[in-house]
């Protein structure tokens, strides 16, 4: 093929190539940002645990305020 034909043809490759680099990229980027999503979760988790920890330690201390009456 010579001509307009393969100019077509190529121009149509390059685009390809072009997209399943943009596909990569993108995935790379979805990735990491799972991994950071997971990570955020986890430590969401680990505090909240803590959180409630506290809350079942002031309880038995008797330290817990409670708003003011007129609230």
């Amino acid at each position: 093929m010579t001509g307009p034909e393969a100019e077509r043809i190529e121009a149509l490759e390059v685009r390809v190539a072009y997209h399943e680099q943009a596909i990569e990229d993108l995935n790379s980027v979805i990735t990491e940002q799972w991994k950071t999503i997971e990570a955020l979760q986890r430590k969401l988790a680990r505090l909240e645990e803590e959180l409630a920890e506290a809350e079942l330690g002031a309880r038995a201390a008797g330290t817990i305020e409670r708003p003011p009456p007129h609230y």
